[in-house]
């Protein structure tokens, strides 16, 4: 991020008032305790560390969405960089106590946040305590894609999109949707770009010869940032 690099990290609640940056509801996958993040203290989650891939202890401790803030606060962050919150709560699990330490902990630095989620509802309920938050929407969840395959329907995915985005203005798209949308003669990017909308193509895992030819499509056709789990290779990859 001192670099200009925009950042993704998934984020949890937890039992002390507070978010984890970790994906699954549960800790035995990704981390070395056991049990939910829902009901982890602060200090037990301090208390963890992170597994790899294999399941192996990297020694690496899980990060808590405060002290990350924290550290943000005090660096320099290079222009455009964002660091990108992916909510994994619902509207459903999301409670007050909860918006509460979000609107504490990323108030400091909101300027270089963005805060998505595939709920809408506990995406703006967060952005709510923090007038001027910027916001994302992904509209690829519960079998969307499948339901496309079946429908052909990409403008009508289109207005739903929209309408569930509300005031966001980020569109995080499975690259595999935008890529089948274009199978039917239909731009998904330039639609959402038409309506004022930025295009992200999630994800890109490793550059292969492939990927990288998929990359480059991607953004011939416009698309406004690409998320990947190899940045550095990829950016090798497209630029040697």
């Amino acid at each position: 991020m001192r670099l200009g690099a925009s950042v993704e990290v998934d984020l949890r609640a937890h039992a002390g008032d507070g978010f984890a940056v970790l994906h699954d509801e549960g800790l035995e996958r990704a981390t070395t305790g056991a049990g939910q993040v829902a009901d982890a203290s602060t200090e037990a989650l301090r208390a963890l560390t992170l597994r790899d891939n294999a399941g192996r202890d990297t020694g690496v401790p899980v990060a808590l969405l405060g002290d990350l803030c924290r550290d943000l606060a005090q660096g320099q962050i290079g222009d455009g960089a964002l660091l990108q919150l992916d909510l994994k709560e619902t509207s459903a699990t999301l409670t007050d106590a909860d918006v509460a330490a979000f609107a504490r902990d990323v108030g400091p630095v909101q300027r270089h946040v963005i805060l998505s989620g595939g709920d809408a509802t506990a995406v703006q309920r967060l952005a709510a305590a923090l007038p001027g938050m910027q916001l994302g929407y992904d509209p690829c969840h519960n079998g969307t894609r499948e339901t496309l395959a079946v429908s052909g329907d990409d403008a009508g995915f289109l207005a739903r999109a929209l309408a569930g985005a509300g005031p966001a203005r980020m569109i995080y798209l499975d690259i595999r949707l935008i890529l089948d949308a274009l199978s039917r003669d239909f731009d998904m990017i330039g639609a959402f770009h038409a309506k004022g909308c930025r295009i992200d193509g999630y994800t890109v895992q490793r550059p292969t010869p492939q990927a990288v030819a998929l990359c480059k499509r991607l953004m011939g056709l416009g698309v406004d940032q690409i998320t990947t789990d190899d940045p550095e290779g990829l950016y090798a990859a497209l630029t040697g």
